[in-house]
């Protein structure tokens, strides 16, 4: 009877490289873009325009090229209407095109594109208290107040 689990590396069924091993691409936290604008804005409601903002400030902009950008512009239309009438028509259209721009964490991770953190400042760090201090203070107003 065999056993459970998946089999030894050796006696995998792939063997095969990863394709897009090499292909990842990382992109600043908060880049500096030079974004075109978006065409016509005016005619939008301030709240396709307010979208169209988040992406070009979006970690991702920094990796757009032309084509991605005539995405965008495409899309922009049909973020218009579904802001004056809601649909799960148009939203579903949105999030197709959306996901292939690397919208959410997962779009980016599917992409390999890979979003570079900033540290955080060591002063701001050593100016919040930490945990064990939150602890021990609470611990000791709750010994105090028995």
């Amino acid at each position: 009877m065999p056993g459970m689990g998946p089999p030894p590396a050796e006696r995998k069924r792939r063997r095969n490289a990863d394709t897009f091993e090499n292909a990842q691409v990382t992109v600043p936290a908060e880049p500096s873009v030079d974004a075109p604008p978006l065409p016509n804005a005016k005619r939008y409601l301030k709240a396709t325009r307010d979208w169209y903002a988040t992406w070009c400030r979006s970690p991702v902009a920094a990796a757009f090229t032309a084509t991605d950008w005539q995405r965008l512009h495409m899309l922009a239309p049909l973020v218009d209407q579904y802001w004056r009438g809601p649909s799960t028509k148009l939203m579903a259209e949105i999030r197709i095109s959306e996901s292939l721009l690397g919208a959410t964490h997962v779009d980016r991770m599917r992409g390999r594109i890979k979003v570079q953190a900033d540290k955080p400042a060591p002063a701001a760090a050593a100016a919040g208290k930490g945990v064990a201090d939150l602890t021990a203070a609470r611990r000791k107003r709750m010994t105090d107040a028995s």
